[in-house]
């Protein structure tokens, strides 16, 4: 009487590995989540390697977790992985204040964002194979 499994969200040739809470605005993150999208696995984290941005560490270790979940979970060849998706979405904002002059303050917002990284195995037969 237990309850029915549910259903795989995403493809049996996908895998996902998500962040919540990352401190950083969701506008920033997604700079540094273009960079990514539509490239290899390997590719996408030397990329992520030599990038100058804070947030890129964190990206990469989100990246890292999607590929094992690849390899351990879902038996996909991690030479063959390709980012499909990489999206950004705003979490909260932590509402805090600035004093001012005269008393007066300021309103200022820490935003936090989520991040999703979706990897693929890809088909190695190529457009002149399959004509």
């Amino acid at each position: 009487m237990s309850k029915k499994a549910n259903p795989r969200r995403v493809a049996e040739t996908e895998a996902k590995a998500y962040a919540r809470a990352m401190k950083v605005s969701a506008r920033k993150l997604n700079l540094v989540a273009e960079t990514i999208r539509g490239k290899t696995a390997n590719a996408a984290l030397a990329e992520l390697d030599f990038s100058v941005r804070r947030i890129a560490r964190d990206v990469k270790k989100v990246l890292q977790a999607a590929i094992a979940n690849a390899e351990n979970n879902h038996q996909l060849d991690v030479d063959r992985l390709v980012v499909t998706e990489a999206s950004v979405g705003r979490a909260f904002a932590l509402k805090r204040f600035h004093a001012r002059g005269r008393g007066r303050a300021a309103r200022i917002q820490k935003y936090y964002s989520n991040l999703t990284v979706i990897v693929r195995e890809q088909d190695t037969t190529t457009k002149e194979e399959q004509a």
